[in-house]
């Protein structure tokens, strides 16, 4: 038993420590996602030496400590994303109802073809946005019926798992659809005018994962939302960065991306909102986001129900307001923070 533990304690140590490598490669990366399991696994592994090791020997003792301060260094990094912890998005304490926007961020999977979940979904929470994620030619036919509520939209299709779809209530200007960083993945970048008038900027955008099957390295998608981070700082209105980001919330990337474009996090101080695996309750993780900058309070945030997709659908409802940022604030970059993203924009 000693002996399985000390296996099981050791690669447990390891796959926490990995992060902590800040080379792009996959099996570095990847190793990001599982905090929450990793803490679970912790846990029992605490459990498990207090409860069937007898023996007070060096080794015991040693592996004892080593997790205990595993179990502290996971819990401080996942703390800022449970109740308890400050939120860095602030609740609206009087609604303003022509400042207010609700989006809708789902990556649907390409070869679902549950088409009539996602609209009955569409249809129970009434989004203003629409960004619809993994949607092909299928997917643009089978939802036309959305054009007649939503006469705004930006059509993307693609076979490829990266096609996009957004559908606006509200009327869209400058729209453009740029391939950042890869040839074939796109990003949405547009104005959205809302009620009273006020343009804010959204960026919808869903990079390559660090996966063996996809991408071995994350430096495409590290690029993609510093090049997003860049554009959003050196924005003059509200700006909103939603979709399928393909890391973690509390990822180094995540906090660089952060630090970088001035933006906040509605999760912080909410819960984790796990999106991804729906199938599987213990490999879930937070990879659907919708980042915002200090213009903006939150109204509402939920996880949507699933429709046979691998993503569960994330709904944010916020409101402009011109003095939000003096009640919130983002995370701040160094000069190091600074170095890190010009070298991984350099990079490709």
């Amino acid at each position: 038993m000693k002996i399985l533990l000390i296996i099981f304690c050791s690669l447990l140590l390891i796959l926490t420590l990995l992060p902590l490598v800040k080379k792009e490669y996959w099996v570095f990366r990847i190793c990001e996602y599982p905090r929450l399991q990793k803490l679970v696994l912790n846990a029992i592994g605490l459990v498990l030496w207090l409860f069937y090791i007898s023996s007070q020997d060096l080794i015991s003792l040693i592996f004892l400590g080593l997790m205990l301060v595993n179990a502290g260094y996971l819990l401080y990094l996942i703390i800022p994303f449970t109740k308890i912890s400050k939120r860095q998005v602030v609740d609206i304490t009087n609604e303003i109802p022509d400042n207010g926007i609700s989006l809708m961020s789902s990556n649907v999977l390409q070869d679902n073809t549950n088409y009539n979940g996602c609209l009955q979904e569409i249809e129970r929470v009434q989004p203003n946005v629409i960004v619809l994620l993994e949607t092909n030619a299928a997917w643009e036919r089978n939802l036309k019926v959305l054009e007649k509520k939503y006469c705004f939209q930006v059509k993307v299709p693609l076979e490829n798992k990266y096609g996009m779809l957004l559908y606006s209530e509200f009327e869209l200007k400058n729209t453009s659809v740029h391939y950042m960083v890869e040839t074939d993945i796109p990003s949405i970048h547009t104005e959205v005018m809302l009620p009273s008038g006020i343009p804010i900027q959204l960026y919808a955008v869903h990079p390559t994962p660090p996966v063996p099957k996809e991408n071995p390295s994350s430096a495409e998608r590290d690029k993609e939302l510093l090049l997003i981070a860049d554009l959003s700082r050196k924005s003059k209105m509200p700006v909103v960065v939603i979709g399928d980001l393909n890391d973690v919330a509390w990822s180094y990337t995540t906090n660089l991306f952060l630090k970088m474009s001035g933006l906040i996090d509605p999760r912080r101080g909410r819960g984790f909102f796990n999106s991804f695996h729906a199938h599987y309750p213990f490999l879930r993780f937070p990879l659907d986001h919708a980042f915002v900058s200090v213009d903006f309070k939150l109204k509402k945030m939920i996880r949507l129900n699933n429709f046979d997709s691998d993503h569960f659908p994330i709904f944010i409802s916020l409101q402009y307001e011109k003095n939000a940022h003096l009640e919130q604030d983002g995370l701040k970059p160094d000069a190091d923070d600074a170095k890190v993203a010009q070298e991984k924009k350099e990079q490709v």
